[in-house]
């Protein structure tokens, strides 16, 4: 870092630093609920110039975005507390949430990021939800966010070489990279189980909350099974048809 840089964030953190000790001194604003709030701020600001600096290190928008959440929940439970205080849970799993996104739009290799980053979107909604929502009216927008999780990832194009099980999984498999190389990204299809699964579960509970299923006690668990029978015999097909073709067949 150059020398100018380094004079420009200096004064501007003995800037801030002065106005923060004048708020103080002057009964506007108690200094010290920013101290953890600023140390959190800082460390998360340091994470993402590293991300925005360089595209390879795209890990640092993780433990950036998490030092920012922190920062934000501190701030509103001290400078906010009460109702407010109800969404400080909220705002840290959305920054987490935003900072597995970052991860997969500056490596679109990383679709995996998509998963955590529905998951923290998610539980940032769950824990948002008014107080009277308990029990399952919570169970259902829990599975139906991880449905809708899934469903989208089941529409993001991703490379032969970067799908689970593709020849990026197996690099000494002969006459791959030639075939992969001119391949055209895909839609995987198996994220549409996990969201079909989660799915039924969710509308189950969206359900229940209504009261429309309170007398069918047996409903659940024969739908599990009938779920879990349909699986395996998919997961039997698809063997089948691929040992098939493997043979000629």
């Amino acid at each position: 870092m150059s020398s100018a840089k380094t004079s420009i964030i200096a004064g501007i953190v003995l800037m801030g630093a002065g106005v923060l000790l004048l708020l103080d001194l002057l009964g506007i604003l108690d200094s010290a609920a920013l101290v953890w709030p600023l140390i959190f701020a800082a460390a998360g600001t340091a994470f993402l110039t590293v991300f925005f600096r360089s595209r390879a290190d795209w890990w640092a928008a993780i433990p950036g975005s998490v030092f920012l959440g922190l920062a934000a929940v501190i701030l509103i439970t001290q400078l906010w507390p009460g109702p407010a205080a109800y969404w400080a849970g909220a705002a840290l799993f959305l920054f987490m949430g935003a900072g597995f996104g970052a991860v997969y739009v500056r490596e679109r290799a990383n679709w995996w990021a998509l998963i955590p980053c529905g998951v923290m979107l998610t539980l940032s909604l769950v824990v948002a939800l008014p107080p009277a929502w308990e029990g399952m009216p919570v169970a259902a927008v829990l599975f139906l966010g991880l449905a809708a999780t899934f469903a989208a990832l089941s529409l993001v194009p991703v490379r032969p070489e970067h799908s689970p099980g593709g020849p990026a999984a197996f690099p000494g498999q002969p006459g791959q990279q030639g075939q992969t190389a001119a391949a055209e990204p895909s839609r995987m299809k198996w994220p549409l189980i996990p969201a079909a699964v989660l799915a039924v579960l969710g509308l189950i509970f969206a359900l229940e909350a209504t009261a429309l299923l309170t007398a069918s006690e047996y409903f659940v668990p024969v739908l599990l099974v009938l779920a879990g029978v349909a699986l395996l015999i998919y997961a039997l097909r698809h063997r089948t048809g691929g040992h098939h073709k493997a043979h000629g067949i």
